[in-house]
């Protein structure tokens, strides 16, 4: 085991994650193993839908936007909403060997292969690594290695059913969790306990802990009640905004601090490339800035893009830094300079992220519950993709991912209804999508 660090204090042992170091021979089998178990999950459809993690299709961007289609969805309809974010303790080691291998036989698993997947769980020992230094060996007695290549697709199969009884909306990206209920009276705040009740319960017959100093609560909608919740009799904490899965998201649903906080990591990377890179070519400063710089602002940039004409310059402004960073560039204005690299600005980069993980949904290459309804009456007009935009009263909801991005998409050449893959769409949109006017 060599013990990374997370987060928090360095002294503390609890902010590390062990990561098993196994035998390239074991790791080997187990990819053969999971990609036919995989295969086996998917086509009968044992796992379930809201389960966005180490899933084919699914990510991180696939969760966030399915998730706040449903937030965003009911606050535009006037209603109060609470989401509870719950925290394992310690989830990847706490799961139970036997529990997880009788859930295997329950979802048809047998054979050699069962016996296998036992045997590779069990009778274990372990020990820690560090510089060199190790541990006495210690028997492992619970737990899926983290570092597997199975691992993650067990504790999947693992806690599939912890959901299964809640009414609320909820979701998964592996085993962070978050439940969402409308929470415009008493009734409301009951069926919302009562969800994290049967939660707690799942949490305890199945031998795992939930760490309730890192679940939170956020109140969306003005005039909220702001009720107070418990697991396992604990209070769980309220905040202003929480880090979800990586975007900090704010109880107004504004993404003003996330701007902040990408770009002075984006800044702080661009000022260790300028320090430590004498060259100022652009066959040098480009890709640095393109793999070590941009991703930081645009990472699930479909599910946070900023309207707010501040927070839009001061991520342009990360670029605009870069691009004069360049020899030769320093004397130009700033459109000069992205049409001699043949770039574009963020801005235009975010609407036509848009519209790439439209297409993915669309076509099936990113997997979310139905977003949108095509516009049949339209069919003769244009393409006969064309989105059904709804009103929405709130701006949160107009200039949420699946409402902004509609007259975009329906504003495509005819010619989109005939593209089948990403590469294609790239393409066609980079010749012939309405976006000329954004540099």
């Amino acid at each position: 085991m060599v013990p990374i660090f997370k987060k928090g204090d360095s002294s503390d042992p609890g902010n590390y994650r062990p990561v098993s170091l196994t035998s390239v021979v074991g790791k080997l089998m187990e990819v053969i193993i999971k990609e036919t178990l995989s295969e086996y999950l998917e086509v009968n459809e044992i796992l379930v839908n809201y389960q966005h993690g180490f899933r084919q299709k699914q990510s991180t961007l696939t969760n966030l936007i399915d998730f706040y289609e449903g937030v965003t969805r009911e606050l535009d309809l006037g209603n109060k909403v609470d989401v509870a974010y719950l925290d394992f303790q310690k989830a990847f080691d706490k799961v139970s060997h036997f529990k997880l291998i009788t859930k295997l036989q329950n979802i048809g698993l047998g054979g050699e292969l069962l016996n296998w997947i036992a045997g590779w769980l069990t009778g274990r020992k372990q020990r820690v690594m560090i510089n060199g230094c190790y541990s006495r060996w210690k028997g492992v007695g619970s737990g899926v290695p983290q570092g597997s290549v199975l691992g993650p697709l067990l504790f999947l199969i693992y806690i599939n059913d912890m959901g299964s009884n809640v009414g609320g909306k909820i979701s998964f990206f592996a085993d962070d969790c978050k439940i969402m209920r409308v929470a415009n009276g008493d009734g409301d705040f009951t069926n919302m306990q009562e969800d994290l009740d049967k939660l707690y319960n799942w949490a305890k017959e199945w031998d795992m802990t939930f760490n309730v100093k890192k679940c939170h609560i956020l109140h969306f909608g003005n005039g909220n009640h702001c009720a107070e919740y418990r697991i396992g009799g604990e209070i769980i904490s309220q905040g202003e905004s929480i880090d979800d899965l990586g975007i900090t998201v704010c109880k107004d649903f504004k993404f003003s601090n996330h701007c902040s906080t990408v770009v002075k990591k984006a800044n702080r990377m661009l000022g260790f490339i300028k320090s430590s890179i004498s060259s100022r070519k652009k066959e040098v400063i480009l890709p640095l800035y393109k793999s070590l710089v941009r991703p930081h602002l645009e990472y699930a940039a479909q599910f946070w893009s900023p309207h707010y004409r501040k927070d839009i310059k001061c991520i342009e402004r990360v670029q605009r830094r870069a691009t004069r960073m360049i020899e030769n560039m320093r004397g130009k204005d700033y459109e000069e300079r992205l049409r001699s690299m043949n770039m574009y600005s963020l801005e235009k980069r975010r609407r036509r992220g848009d519209l790439i993980e439209t297409f993915k949904i669309i076509r099936g290459f990113d997997r979310v519950r139905q977003l949108w309804d095509f516009n049949l009456n339209n069919r003769l007009r244009g393409h006969g993709l064309k989105l059904l935009k709804t009103r929405s009263r709130l701006l949160l909801r107009q200039t949420f991912f699946t409402q902004r991005v509609v007259n975009d998409w329906n504003g495509l050449h005819n010619d989109v209804a005939s593209i089948y893959t990403i590469m294609g769409f790239k393409k066609f949109i980079d010749k012939t999508a309405p976006l000329v006017n954004l540099v």
